[in-house]
């Protein structure tokens, strides 16, 4: 909620705060990220007052974060979601989240992957039940896609840090001694050389990394890669999920997960920490074999 006397009138962080530096609008702007678009379910989510979460939702509409849809004509009822303006703090959320996996909850250390029993992956084991947003990724081709094949039974997303082809800007220096970072191009191989036995269980397969389209289609034509490689540059499925990320050579990647969802976008498997990029293929089809058993 807006401070205009507080904030310094040429410091564009005092007027960023002003705007998102409340601790509700933040937790407000993640939860409609992550599909919650009802009053309702806002402040059943965030156990806000009525009150506050009234005065909040007008101020974020006020300054075109978020833009109101009529759902119910009579009496009127609206939905909240983000504008252009609002997906452009998106990175902002992940950043935080970043910085405080790594520095509150963590011990500091730069890595691409966790331990088991840590914060970030109880988080990420969570997911389970838990349903995507309507949301599309850029593709290696330029166009875009919804990251949940509308045809399948199943989709299994597997997201890495980033996979290059050779003689390209590739990985940074330092990226093999990041913890977890290494293996990218194994996965994505093991995935090609058995996409058959996902094709017979009714699944699809996507890569997703936070790496350019140019980048993944000269990786995606280097290693044959059969099926599409989505990018999320944009950090719209990172936010949505609330996925792990890292920081390396100036740039959010994901961290190295796997999600098995359903026809209806709700995640029914998840792989996390992932100690074994290859060994985690086999991994993803057990998952769909213990769902098909159900």
């Amino acid at each position: 909620m807006r401070h205009h006397q507080a904030a310094d009138p040429d410091c564009a962080v005092s007027q960023a705060l002003a705007v998102v530096g409340d601790t509700w609008t933040l937790l407000l702007i993640r939860d409609v990220a992550g599909g919650m678009h009802r009053f309702d379910e806002l402040q059943n989510a965030l156990g806000i007052s009525r009150k506050v979460l009234t005065e909040r939702l007008k101020a974020l509409v006020a300054d075109q974060v978020l833009e109101k849809r009529l759902y119910h004509p009579h009496p009127p009822r609206y939905e909240y979601h983000l504008t252009e303006r609002g997906r452009a703090l998106l990175p902002v959320l992940v950043a935080l989240q970043d910085w405080g996996d790594r520095y509150v909850l963590g011990d500091g250390t730069l890595s691409a992957t966790s331990a088991a029993d840590s914060a970030e992956s109880r988080r990420v084991t969570a997911l389970i039940g838990h349903r995507l947003p309507a949301l599309d990724l850029a593709t290696a081709s330029g166009g875009r896609t919804d990251p949940v094949a509308a045809d399948r039974a199943w989709t299994v997303l597997y997201c890495y840090p980033g996979a290059y082809a050779p003689g390209s800007a590739g990985h940074p220096p330092g990226w093999g001694e990041i913890p977890g970072a290494a293996g990218c191009t194994l996965e994505s191989c093991t995935y090609r050389d058995r996409m058959g036995e996902f094709t017979s269980r009714g699944a699809a397969v996507y890569g997703v990394s936070t790496q350019r389209p140019d980048q993944l289609a000269a990786f995606g034509e280097h290693a044959r890669i059969p099926f599409p490689l989505l990018s999320d540059a944009g950090l719209e499925l990172a936010a949505a999920l609330r996925l792990p990320t890292f920081r390396a050579a100036g740039a959010e990647r994901l961290k190295r997960l796997t999600l098995v969802l359903d026809a209806d976008r709700t995640v029914r498997g998840v792989l996390y920490p992932v100690a074994d990029p290859a060994g985690s293929v086999e991994d993803a089809l057990a998952i769909l074999d213990g769902l098909a058993a159900r």
